[in-house]
């Protein structure tokens, strides 16, 4: 499959040539982060296999749109061949790249920057990985199942950046430069400010609405913030 003629062309209608964001979404093959996803249908959820259809499979990962992976605690990846699902609501899925760009943009990110950003499928890790390289970046979610098949396919692209099983509203392991969470909070968690470092931004939505915060640590330890024009929505994260 011609992955990077579609990736190059998603490319170009999220951002510019001349954009820091362009050579990452253009040389990253999406496809291998959502080999299979939750399509909606007429009634029900039902199940796309993208090895069982490589064009259809090239249009969906190559276009700028979420692709749902998990309604429930139903992964795409676990589903039977065929399976449908009439209720539930998503609790997973690969963010359209587009925004994924819009929320490391609020985020400021520098080439020297150090970053934690939410696993999910991993597409958002590897897009990190190639603008700053693997050693900048720390990728966590609470899913023991999501970190071991995020691992398994940066390797398989040839990036290995720090991955692991993390509460994003506990404790954080390392200090950061960067918070970007894809993952939708309320409040926002007391560690972040502990494990930015001064001067460090965070990004992240509020749960229930469709706001981006900003906010830029302080000198006192604490943080001042924003919400941008922007919108956006994700996941909440599941309850423990």
């Amino acid at each position: 499959m011609d992955w990077e003629v579609h990736a190059r062309r998603m490319a170009a209608e999220v951002t510019r040539p001349e954009s820091r964001w362009y050579e990452p979404l253009a040389t990253t093959p999406r496809h291998v982060f959502v080999p299979r996803w939750w399509a909606r249908g007429a009634r029900a959820w039902e199940l796309r296999d993208g090895p069982a259809g490589p064009e259809a499979w090239m249009q969906a990962a190559c276009a700028d749109r979420t692709l749902v992976t998990r309604i429930g605690p139903v992964h795409a990846d676990h589903a039977e061949p065929g399976a449908t699902i009439a209720t539930g609501q998503p609790t997973s899925s690969s963010t359209l790249p587009g925004l994924v760009v819009t929320m490391y943009r609020h985020a400021m990110i520098t080439d020297g920057s150090r970053v934690l950003v939410t696993a999910g499928t991993g597409y958002g890790t590897a897009l990190l990985c190639r603008r700053l390289g693997d050693e900048s970046v720390t990728s966590v979610d609470v899913d023991p199942y999501l970190v071991k098949t995020v691992v398994e396919r940066l390797e398989a692209i040839g990036l290995r950046p720090s991955v692991s099983v993390v509460d994003i509203t506990g404790d954080l392991p390392g200090r950061y430069d960067r918070i970007v969470s894809t993952v939708s909070v309320r409040p926002v968690p007391v560690s972040w400010l502990d494990a930015l470092r001064p001067g460090g931004r965070l990004v992240t939505t509020i749960a229930g609405t469709g706001l981006i915060l900003t906010a830029d640590k302080t000198d006192n330890g604490g943080a001042v913030g924003r919400i941008e024009p922007d919108a956006a929505g994700f996941m909440h994260p599941p309850r423990r």
